[in-house]
């Protein structure tokens, strides 16, 4: 009877461990989701002017400027594949 108890609760261990590390995962693919959504907010409220939203005075987006150079290299990916939606999708894909 020890040896069967042990053996169940060794299982209920290991299906905690999986469940503990399936649900850490989902919470940091949370959290670099909205770390990139903010990245994004950021990068319209600085460059702003170019969409035609009141953007900050200059002397700040030019500090800015380095801090969004991923930004920028987004944006010129975003404008070649701007009239080419289906690319774009297949490209977010990984489709050859």
């Amino acid at each position: 009877m020890g040896m069967f108890l042990k053996y169940i609760i060794d299982k209920f261990t290991a299906f905690f461990k999986i469940m503990d590390a399936v649900m850490r995962g989902k919470a940091v693919e949370s959290i670099e989701y909205e770390i990139e959504e903010l990245d994004h907010i950021f990068g319209i409220l600085v460059l702003g002017s170019f969409i035609g939203i009141p953007s900050p005075p200059i002397h700040i987006t030019l500090d800015l400027l380095p801090v969004m150079k991923k930004e920028l290299n987004i944006m010129i990916e975003k404008i070649t594949t701007a009239h080419d939606p289906l690319g774009d999708l297949f490209s977010v894909l990984h489709i050859d």
